[in-house]
């Protein structure tokens, strides 16, 4: 447990220090140059970047959450600290989330670590003498611990931070299902539902219709309202699972944290709305590269501070300053 963080006195709530940040705050103005990265199987991703065009300054791969973008505020923040720091960063819109859908039936998901994959060489090859670095936040948070899980020594990373990560995807839905957290649940529904919708528009405008039929085959969109619906109609069949529960166990992070051999920074709180205390791991379950900083509060993706006029954002702190203290 560490005490660095000092949750606002205004913002004690968990639900509060969740919600503030998309809320109430205003993002930061970021001028960017998007990127579109081309994948083996036919479709994209957009990448954002900003800061440094210095051939060997760090950069940083930066990874959302769900439902999420490259302009969601904590990746703003977060790229506004790096440049102040002297840092590149490029963030990483999932299959589908930067404005425009994808071209394929499937799109993202808590497991899809060949997407970080993908964006990890390209930003290898593009800037060869950059030491590289990962952030992912929640649902990101989740892929990029799969991702240094599976590649072990091979991840490409010099280091990475994970924040308000859904260890057990089958524990979150759970979690999410319970009291005030089903308004959170509610809103991911509609969103995901128009993920889709906004998919099945496209193919039919662009006469798809082979693209079009797959989405179909699965079923209807209507009365979606748990995880559990949507990933066992949808996340799973799209994407290579048997169902539901085949897709929760294998896409958990938890699951993958022995492997780890990545110097890793993992951000968590207690009271995250999303997430029980006991799908937080255990010490055991992490490996010797792996730090996990729990507090008792902070909420989902939130880590707010200071004074109600001068609101003070720790996680943009705290990870430009440890990811510093890795560089070689």
């Amino acid at each position: 447990m560490t005490t660095d963080f000092q949750p606002a006195w205004w913002l004690r709530n968990p639900h509060l220090q969740t919600l503030w940040g998309s809320l109430c705050r205003a993002a930061p103005k970021l001028e960017r140059q998007r990127e579109r990265l081309w994948l083996e199987d036919g479709d994209f991703l957009d990448l954002d970047w900003h800061g440094p065009h210095e051939a060997a300054a760090p950069l940083v791969l930066l990874l959302h959450g769900l439902t999420g973008s490259s302009s969601s505020h904590y990746i703003l923040g977060l790229q506004q600290r790096l440049a102040a720091q002297g840092w590149a960063s490029v963030a990483l819109n999932w299959r589908g989330c930067s404005g425009e859908p994808n071209l394929l039936p499937r799109g993202y998901h808590s497991g899809v670590s060949e997407d970080v994959l993908h964006a990890v060489r390209h930003l290898q090859a593009k800037r060869p003498l950059a030491p590289l670095y990962a952030v992912g936040y929640s649902l990101g948070g989740n892929v990029l611990l799969k991702y240094l899980g599976e590649h072990g020594e091979q991840s490409g990373l010099q280091g990475a931070v994970a924040v308000s990560v859904p260890f057990r995807l089958d524990h979150c839905a759970e979690r999410i299902d319970r009291g005030f957290s089903k308004v959170y649940q509610a809103h991911f529904m509609r969103a995901l539902v128009a993920y889709v919708r906004d998919k099945q528009r496209s193919f039919a405008h662009h006469g798809h219709t082979d693209r079009l039929a797959v989405l179909e085959q699965l079923g209807s969109l209507d009365g979606m309202r748990t995880f559990w619906d949507f990933d066992g109609r949808f996340t799973a069949p799209l994407h290579g699972y048997s169902d539901a529960d085949d897709y929760y166990r294998r896409a958990s992070s938890r699951y993958y944290l022995g492997e780890i051999r990545t110097p890793t920074l993992i951000i968590q709180s207690s009271d995250d709305p999303f997430v029980f205390p006991h799908s937080v791991p255990e010490r055991g379950e992490l490996s010797a590269s792996t730090e996990l900083e729990l507090h008792a509060r902070g909420g989902h993706v939130g880590f707010i501070g200071g004074a109600l006029r001068q609101p003070e954002y720790y996680l943009e702190s705290r990870i430009p300053a440890w990811l510093a203290s890795k560089r070689v």
